[in-house]
């Protein structure tokens, strides 16, 4: 990305301060991540990020290709076909816009961040023109909202990023209610803060483990996340607060951060 202005930096700026933001981020990852015998393997989060020589190459290919379906939506503005693939096309375009750091850490970057937006807006406009969603497009969209919910810069985005990946999820967990699936939605739910349907599925989840090892960690690992939403959802009422004291304030709620991406940053380890 070029350099200059604010609107060419990355989203996340590993100096000073905002390296533990990057690390809490990546701590969620790592979290929804830790437990591989109960999240999806394959084109999940993880294929959220890659690298390599030909990243910028990548995207251009995939921008081109999103601007010729967007040309054929224009006589078809209600094609779930190809409001379908324009989603996917423009989260592969976002993953491969990511950037490597001189560290190794791979980080999202405002062109990432923008692709994964219109792939939300048109995964949106896809929902509305079919009665029949895709598992699989269900899928990568619910794991691109958890990811700009992370870097949402305000709580109300962040919310309402979390609360589309759940929906996502929950079409997938529908369509092929299996461990990963439904394991998976539990974690997104818990950050829609409905706690009843998050354990509901759960416990679904865990009625399809095959040991006490894999119980063991389903729940572990659900309870960490539970952990983590519950501190989002205290920094979320906290912020409300705020954005209400600042409004007689003549403040500007819409400043303040998203607590999800930067309110807990420095519950990483630190330097």
């Amino acid at each position: 990305m070029a350099s200059g202005g604010n609107e060419h930096r990355m989203v996340f700026d590993i100096r000073g301060k905002r390296r533990h933001v990057v690390k809490f981020v990546y701590a969620i990852l790592a979290l929804l991540m830790g437990a591989s015998l109960f999240l999806l393997a394959g084109p999940g989060i993880g294929g959220l990020f890659s690298s390599g020589n030909s990243v910028s190459s990548a995207t251009a290919q995939f921008e081109e290709q999103a601007e010729r379906i967007e040309h054929k939506l224009v006589k078809s503005p209600e094609d779930p076909e190809l409001l379908l693939a324009l989603t996917k096309t423009r989260i592969n375009a976002g993953n491969s816009a990511v950037e490597q750091t001189s560290t190794g850490e791979l980080v999202p970057t405002v062109e990432s961040q923008q692709q994964l937006q219109k792939a939300s807006a048109a995964w949106s406009e896809y929902l509305e023109a079919t009665s029949e969603p895709s598992a699989g497009g269900a899928q990568l969209a619910a794991n691109a909202l958890f990811s700009l919910a992370q870097t949402s810069r305000t709580t109300a985005e962040a919310e309402a990023n979390i609360k589309a990946a759940s929906e996502a999820q929950k079409i997938v967990a529908d369509a092929r209610p299996d461990l990963n699936t439904l394991s998976t939605y539990a974690l997104y739910t818990l950050f829609t803060f409905d706690y009843a349907a998050a354990e509901k599925a759960n416990e679904e989840a865990s009625k399809l483990t095959t040991s006490k090892f894999q119980r063991e960690e389903l729940e572990k690992n659900f309870e960490a996340v539970k952990k983590r939403a519950e501190e989002f959802q205290k920094q979320i009422a906290e912020a409300s607060k705020a954005a209400k004291q600042g409004a007689k304030a003549g403040a500007n709620p819409e400043s303040l951060e998203n607590p999800l991406g930067a309110g807990l940053g420095g519950t990483g380890s630190s330097e």
